[in-house]
């Protein structure tokens, strides 16, 4: 009884002894495996996003603004629209007082006019002297004519003065009218000649007036358009922006009255040149927009600038000179938009962008 007693506490103890042994070198195990894992959760999410997207919150909206500027210089007598205010393409926006140009389209009206009453001024002479052509030609016809007689009244007359028959009276008269038909022939031919001579002044006045013509006409042109210029019109749907025109404002030939914001937006997105390996045309991008409150839009990478941002500095670095620290460079990278209408017009170029590239 003593022994079996005796032996049945220490069999008991034995194993309690083991048990307690055993569990915290196990419990120490699995807190360390847990770690271990939340580790690895950790440097996944931090290394795998990194090979599967790139990102970056240098980005902002942008748009390609137009200033509204004169071409022509006058008073503002009309202003359609206002601060911030919407227009359509082909809409007027301002209008400049007219008058000066008006009067300047009536003056070059008038000069054409006149340039075209001396072309036709010319035309006609230049007809009426074909006239004066054809008459002198008619009358040296009628002294060659008459120059002929007279030679075979001279041969007629000497021969009858040579037999008797006729007095030397009228020999020498024969004589005489010879002389004064050839001379009258000399004088028709110089007529004739100069009559000719005179188609090509003319013909030289009528090429003048014809440049006067289109000189005058291109005046005209220019009037008009200086005219049509008095008013201003959108070429594209957008918005007013930094307006410092009103109604009475003289404005000159490029002076900005206010900048057209047009509807349409993109985003530039400025990653580093590490970033850009695996990048291309066409891949999706989410976009986070600080003023849409963590509001998401999607897009898609348009196109690369062949060039860093500070290869188009004002000053860009030179590296040759001086000690050289290498610097991670940025690309600016055109982003596209794929979002609805009413969207897109909540966001205004200058806004905050943080964009994501999805690369694979």
């Amino acid at each position: 009884m003593t022994d079996t007693t005796s032996a049945t506490p220490e069999a008991a103890h034995v194993p309690s002894v083991k048990t307690s042994s055993v569990r915290p070198h196990r419990h120490f195990a699995l807190w360390v495996g847990g770690v271990v894992a939340i580790l690895a959760v950790a440097a996944g999410a931090v290394y795998i996003p990194q090979y599967y997207i790139q990102g970056t919150d240098d980005a902002y909206v942008q748009a390609d603004t137009v200033p509204i500027v004169p071409k022509v210089s006058g008073y503002v007598t009309a202003l359609h629209v206002t601060d911030n205010s919407r227009f359509h393409s082909g809409e007027l926006l301002v209008e400049i007082d007219p008058r000066d140009f008006e009067v300047a389209v009536a003056s070059a009206a008038a000069s054409l006019q006149t340039a075209r009453a001396t072309r036709a001024d010319v035309e006609q002479q230049l007809e009426e002297q074909h006239e004066i052509i054809a008459s002198a030609q008619a009358t040296l016809d009628s002294d060659h004519a008459t120059l002929q007689f007279a030679n075979q009244q001279l041969t007629r007359y000497g021969k009858l003065a040579g037999d008797g028959a006729a007095t030397v009276q009228n020999w020498q008269q024969a004589q005489s009218d010879l002389g004064v038909r050839k001379a009258a022939l000399q004088h028709d031919l110089a007529a004739l000649a100069a009559a000719k001579t005179r188609i090509g002044v003319l013909q030289t006045q009528g090429q003048e007036a014809q440049g006067n013509i289109e000189r005058e006409e291109a005046a005209l042109a220019q009037a008009r358009l200086n005219l049509s210029y008095t008013k201003i019109y959108a070429t594209a749907d957008g918005s007013v922006a930094n307006r410092i025109v009103q109604v009475g404002t003289f404005v000159q030939p490029g002076q900005v009255l206010f900048s057209a914001v047009p509807n349409e937006t993109y985003v530039i997105a400025n990653f580093k040149e590490t970033q850009l390996a695996h990048m291309q045309v066409g891949q999706r991008v989410a976009l986070q927009v600080d003023a849409l409150r963590g509001g998401r839009l999607e897009g898609h990478i348009d196109s690369f600038q062949r060039g860093t941002g500070a290869n188009f500095a004002l000053l860009p670095p030179e590296n040759a000179t001086g000690n050289f620290v290498k610097v991670v460079q940025r690309i600016p990278v055109k982003i596209v938009l794929d979002a609805p209408a009413e969207l897109l017009g909540k966001i205004s170029p200058g806004m905050s962008v943080e964009a994501h590239v999805r690369i694979r």
